[in-house]
């Protein structure tokens, strides 16, 4: 095997390059056998999966926004709620939807004792996703 072509250039240095035929060869059968066994590995087993009518399970659970600010007020959803009706308020949106989360916002200033009540009726009224809101670090 030659490295340099028949001429006689003056120089006796053989000639330094690389023949890619025989790589580009090898590259084009492995490409050759990847398209032909890819479709092989597809359909391995066909099987016949049954159908059937059911929900699907990670529908989003619908959020009740329940704000308390500073002066112990509480707002449903941004409309504001006596104390008086406010269990019953919870029960009534809770009782059509086992899957509603509550997400619960507390002003700063807001006293622990109030914060306690609306969790406490939450709980009466079946709600057992409950998540506090908060703002980040800045």
């Amino acid at each position: 095997m030659a490295f340099g072509s028949f001429e006689n250039s003056g120089s006796s240095q053989p000639m330094a390059e690389i023949n890619t035929t025989p790589l580009v060869d090898v590259m084009l059968v492995l490409l050759v056998i990847f398209i032909i066994t890819a479709p092989l590995f597809h359909d391995a087993v066909p099987i016949e999966l049954p159908r059937v009518d059911a929900g699907r399970l990670d529908d989003p659970p619908r959020v009740l926004s329940v704000a308390i600010d500073a002066a112990g007020d509480v707002f449903i959803d941004g409309q504001p709620v006596e104390r008086s009706e406010m269990a019953a308020r919870l029960l009534a949106i809770s009782a059509g939807d086992g899957q509603v989360e509550l997400h619960l916002r507390a002003d700063r200033g807001t006293r622990y004792e109030r914060v306690a009540e609306v969790l406490a009726d939450a709980q009466r009224a079946g709600l057992v996703k409950i998540a506090f809101v908060t703002e980040p670090l800045p």
